[in-house]
């Protein structure tokens, strides 16, 4: 009998995860020309109260986490047509998140060809290095700042065509608590799946406005403002460097639950900071006078003017931006763009508000020339930006490490990670 001929990576359609505190998003996707893609399909869950996986960007129950990546690959791969999906690449974040500089120094002897294989040996080293003096701390991700070959300085990782006899790797470290990298591992072990490669959610974002803006913006200085739900993150860069990465604890959710506090259901006061909110009184149009049904709780109506919500939600926002615009103001004089992303930058105004507060340019950040011309409209949002720059960057990470196999976690590894869960709830 013919032996089975495993499989590569490369013959899967690229798969990225999102793992939002609002849902948990899938994306599957191919190249069709350089750094051009066409969408396959997409599967989004959203969390629900009382079942909450992921709070502030941080997976908080592992077992709940992996029935719903094992359910969103299962009903993408059907979506798609494909038999199984059994690996993905992720992008990570969180609260705990913080910046270090790494490097590692390798002497070939003699002028030689660079490998991947020796580039992957200096990434772990240097994961390791950090790992192993705080045990409580996971490398999450490592950025290539610049490269030295034989003294030369260089941005660009070296291809297989360089050749010298001393390289030097210089790299940007983001650092979490352990807890995130092990509930993630542990999240995918459960589901049956592997995390083909992880990535840092401000390398996906910068990584889609630089393909799409042009590489110039990262060396002229750029900083990313990400309004999740859960979480508001400000990361800047210039030139190879990451300045700053803040993490504020607050995001979306925040303004919603104001509101909710004024005696709406959470739902009534999500639609209502959607469809008739503005993130400044500055920016609204015209007042106007709204009658809502209040919550059952409260009964009757809920009565408030287009203003009141602008003002009440510009007090939020104040409490949410104060810690990231202090972060701003460091760099002003070394960034030049400022891009504004993720679900809560959809708030009517929220550009003008932030760009009444700084000098720099602030602009919308941009994937849709990463997609094919006859992507839905739908899938423009800021919402998937990061699916399409983790896709991005996944379909890279094929190019410099080709003929990978497909790997599976093992049976007895899946029972591992439900039996030690089982003993924790018991306990």
């Amino acid at each position: 009998m013919a032996k089975k001929q495993a499989k590569t990576a490369d013959s899967l359609p690229l798969v990225a995860i999102d793992m939002g505190s609002d849902s948990v998003r899938a994306m599957a996707a191919r190249r069709v020309a350089p750094d051009l893609f066409e969408i396959l399909g997409v599967e989004s869950r959203p969390q629900k109260q009382g079942n909450v996986c992921v709070e502030q960007g941080v997976i908080t129950q592992s077992s709940n986490a992996g029935y719903v990546i094992a359910e969103i690959l299962k009903l993408l791969a059907n979506r798609i047509g494909e038999d199984e999906l059994p690996m993905a690449f992720i992008s990570v974040g969180g609260q705990s998140m913080q910046i270090a500089a790494v490097h590692s120094r390798r002497d070939q002897a003699r002028k030689k060809e660079i490998s991947q294989s020796l580039l992957d040996e200096m990434e772990r080293e240097c994961k390791e290095k950090i790992e192993l003096r705080n045990p409580d701390v996971a490398v999450l991700g490592l950025v290539p700042s610049y490269f030295k070959l034989d003294g030369v300085e260089q941005d660009e990782m070296p291809s297989p065509e360089q050749r010298a006899a001393l390289v030097e790797a210089h790299y940007t470290a983001f650092c979490g608590r352990k807890t995130i990298d092990t509930q993630l591992q542990k999240s995918f072990s459960q589901a049956g799946r592997v995390i083909e490669h992880s990535f840092v959610r401000p390398e996906t974002l910068l990584s889609a406005f630089a393909t799409c803006d042009g590489n110039h913006v990262l060396m002229n200085g750029c900083a990313v403002l990400d309004l999740g739900a859960q979480t508001t993150t400000f990361t800047a860069y210039k030139g190879g460097q990451y300045l700053i990465n803040k993490v504020v604890p607050k995001g979306g959710y925040h303004i919603t639950r104001m509101l909710e506090q004024q005696g709406l259901d959470f739902a009534t006061a999500e639609v209502l900071k959607k469809k008739f909110g503005c993130a400044s009184p500055d920016c609204l149009e015209k007042n106007v006078r709204l009658r809502i049904p209040a919550s059952a709780e409260v009964g009757g109506d809920f009565v408030i003017s287009t203003q009141e919500l602008a003002e009440a939600i510009e007090l939020k926002l104040q409490e949410i931006l104060s810690p990231v615009l202090d972060e701003l103001q460091k760099v002003e004089s070394r960034i030049n763009t400022l891009y504004i992303t993720g679900g809560g930058s959809m708030l009517q105004g929220i550009a003008e508000y932030i760009q009444s507060k700084t000098s720099v340019r602030v602009q919308y950040g941009a994937h849709n020339l990463l997609l094919h011309s006859k992507t839905d409209e739908k899938y423009l949002s800021p919402e998937y930006t990061s699916l399409v720059g983790t896709i991005l960057l996944g379909q890279d990470f094929r190019d410099n490490h080709k003929n990978q196999l497909v790997r599976k976690p093992g049976f007895f590894d899946r029972m591992k990670e439900s039996t030690l869960d089982m003993f924790i709830d018991q306990n």
